[in-house]
């Protein structure tokens, strides 16, 4: 496609396959749209905004309104670094705002790079601590008009065709970081004991995590499970919200999170949380209420707190109800959109 004339705001998005990041600047882009001239460079994402392939990214930006200053959002290392060479090399007028969400040191290499940055935001307090300085603190949002319950949870699991009245999912990459391990072993010594409820594993295996999956696989075997536990692979962007509609528990154990959309988005599916604490998840979950965190790596704590979900079904279901509340009242993306877009104003303005 043709990149539009004159874009005020340029969303990068560098990467093949649809990520959490990418799903923020999905959840983004046609909102900012309302207010400005926006177009996403790079790997394409299912939106109706205008959209322009990487090698473009010079004929996007010269063009007869070159002089004018341009907003360049990065929000990986890579989008950073084209970013630099933009407007130091070429001398194009760009303002560089990146959008972390790391809770953890920043190697060498990314430290240089934000330090180039004219603006930098940050999705948590937490991940604010982690870089030198930060202009905003931003919360990540999701859509609550797409997101958004089922009539019925115990209908919208039987229109899957899967066995159990109820499903319980894991959601993202298949690795020991997402502890997608610590679900497996807990799924092994509850889901004996507990005959309506089946497992999903919906995500992306690289290559060289193949091995770890076909652990996992035989664990399962070995426990007679292959029947009760379900690979679904990738699940497509227009898919998601199905799956956590479909599920009553979505189960979050990363030993390491930056933010992490997938229990915001189940949990506006009516579905409750049990998630580690790492990411946005101390803040997002309501103990007891919406769900329960536990702490990362401790396998014995999030089996209890699944089982604990697993006894009361019912009030399982009425978890989900209070997340969906919690999510509409503190992560709906017109929040979020409204709160870039005043750190677009006050660049543009400036």
């Amino acid at each position: 496609m043709a990149p539009i004339v004159d874009p005020q705001v340029i969303l990068t998005n560098f990467h093949p396959r649809f990520t959490g990041v990418s799903a923020t600047i999905t959840n983004l882009a046609e909102r900012h749209e309302q207010n400005f001239n926006i177009v996403i460079l790079g790997d394409p994402l299912p939106v109706s905004t205008p959209q322009v392939a990487r090698w473009q990214f010079a004929r996007l930006l010269w063009n007869r309104n070159r002089r004018r200053v341009r907003i360049w959002h990065a929000r990986r290392n890579s989008e950073m670094l084209l970013g630099l060479f933009a407007k130091h090399i070429l001398r194009m007028p760009l303002k560089l705002v990146f959008t972390t969400v790391a809770i953890r040191k920043h190697s060498r290499f990314p430290r240089f790079l934000l330090s180039k940055m004219d603006t930098i935001i940050a999705t948590t307090r937490e991940a604010a601590s982690f870089v030198d300085r930060c202009d905003a603190i931003i919360p990540h949002g999701i859509d609550t008009s797409v997101f958004t319950p089922p009539e019925d949870k115990v209908a919208a699991w039987k229109g899957t065709g899967l066995p159990g009245k109820y499903g319980i999912g894991i959601f993202g990459r298949i690795r020991s970081e997402k502890g997608t391990d610590l679900f497996i072993e807990s799924m092994c010594r509850l889901l004996p004991k507990y005959p309506e409820f089946t497992a999903v594993i919906a995500g992306h295996c690289k290559s060289n995590d193949l091995p770890f999956k076909a652990k996992l696989e035989a664990r399962l075997r070995d426990a007679g499970l292959e029947n009760r536990v379900f690979w679904l692979g990738q699940v497509s962007a227009e898919e998601r919200h199905l799956w956590f509609q479909r599920i009553s528990i979505c189960v979050a154990p990363p030993r390491y999170e930056g933010f992490g959309l997938t229990p915001v988005e189940a949990m506006a599916c009516e579905a409750a949380v049990v998630a580690t604490r790492t990411g946005v998840f101390p803040t997002l979950i309501q103990e007891g209420e919406t769900g329960h965190l536990v702490d990362v790596g401790d396998l014995e704590g999030l089996t209890r707190s699944i089982e604990g979900c697993f006894s009361d079904p019912l009030r399982t279901i009425e978890k989900g109800r209070a997340g969906r509340e919690h999510v509409c009242r503190n992560y709906d993306i017109r929040q979020e959109a409204a709160a870039i877009e005043a750190v677009y104003e006050e660049i543009l303005n400036s």
